[in-house]
């Protein structure tokens, strides 16, 4: 065969490879952007998450209640997170006592363990078209605890 033969017979071979390679592509690059994007508000999370209990936690501004404590912790996290629709902040605490059966230091009975979790959920979430609609089954999660002394505010443990 002749070399314009040739050239004839497979003009179409790379449109196909083209229409079959471009959505991989697409999906390979949605997954290393949200596996970046996670990343990045994970360390970003893990830094601010000890500086957020230490210093809203121990002390809130105002009625120095659990609640409220609560509340300024998942506010100064998702302030320094800044990921809003992306990321949510979770913020729950909870009172140690001698009874658990762990083994704590009993000069400090009221410590509180602060637990902070990061969900992530992937973008894009939702994928809509004309009769379907394809959301994101999975959230990633992240958790850090910090066990502080509410009533000493130079004791974290």
């Amino acid at each position: 065969m002749r070399p314009a033969e040739l050239a004839r017979g497979s003009g179409g071979q790379m449109t196909v490879e083209l229409a079959v390679v471009t959505p991989v592509v697409i999906v390979v690059a949605l997954v290393l952007l949200n596996l970046l994007g996670f990343i990045e508000a994970c360390a970003a999370f893990d830094q601010a998450a000890p500086d957020a209990v230490i210093s809203h936690g121990v002390a809130p501004s105002g009625e120095q209640t659990r609640v409220v404590a609560v509340d300024s912790v998942r506010e100064a996290l998702a302030e320094a997170v800044g990921r809003e629709g992306v990321c949510e902040v979770e913020v729950s605490a909870e009172q140690l006592s001698e009874s658990d059966g762990r083994a704590i230091f009993s000069a400090s009975p009221l410590l509180i363990r602060f637990t902070c979790t990061l969900v992530y959920r992937p973008w894009p979430r939702l994928l809509r078209m004309p009769g379907i609609t394809l959301e994101a089954p999975f959230a990633l999660r992240h958790e850090r605890q910090l066990v502080v002394d509410r009533y000493r505010p130079g004791v974290v443990m």
